[in-house]
């Protein structure tokens, strides 16, 4: 089965009435960028947030400092920590994070180069749900940047599924 394209992954927003809100550290914004090339983003894109360091996840994001030193940032916890914030300061009804080590090096030394952790955090009429993975991509920085970036696109239609089942 192929990959959808970002036209695709536009339709399913519009379909189903989703608004996101992206918080990016490793992508540093690629999410929100690739979500507002198409004309009229405005529909389906609310927000975005990159806070690449610490202190910024904690500044904007209301991310706590004891979550990050118990996990690390590169977690789902924090990815989690990072999608409830954006979502708690936008009018979306998803949010989906990213962060991870996209290199060339392990910036904190425990997490090998490639790993991402995200999380999308669905709100509807049942309520919040959340959902969180963490993978690994090859390549160079911006090849594992542009993978996280299409694996974050290309879940929201499994995610939302589940999170419209749980109503």
């Amino acid at each position: 089965m192929n990959a959808p394209s970002l036209d695709d992954i536009v339709r399913y927003l519009k379909q189903n009435n989703l608004r996101i809100v992206t918080a990016e550290s490793c992508t540093a914004g690629l999410l929100a960028s690739t979500l507002a090339e198409p004309s009229g983003c405005g529909a389906w894109l609310e927000a975005a947030y990159v806070t690449y360091s610490e202190e910024a996840k904690i500044d904007a994001l209301g991310v706590e400092e004891a979550l990050i030193d118990q996990y690390g940032l590169t977690s789902e916890e924090v990815a989690c920590a990072m999608a409830r914030g954006a979502l708690r300061i936008s009018n979306a009804n998803l949010a989906i994070a990213t962060t991870g080590v996209a290199g060339p090096s392990s910036g904190d030394g425990q997490e090998p180069v490639g790993t991402v952790c995200l999380a999308w955090i669905f709100k509807n009429e049942s309520g919040i749900h959340t959902y969180s993975e963490k993978t690994h991509f090859s390549g160079d920085r911006n090849q594992v940047r542009q993978a996280a970036t299409q694996f974050a696109l290309e879940r929201i239609p499994d995610y939302y599924g589940k999170s419209v089942d749980a109503v």
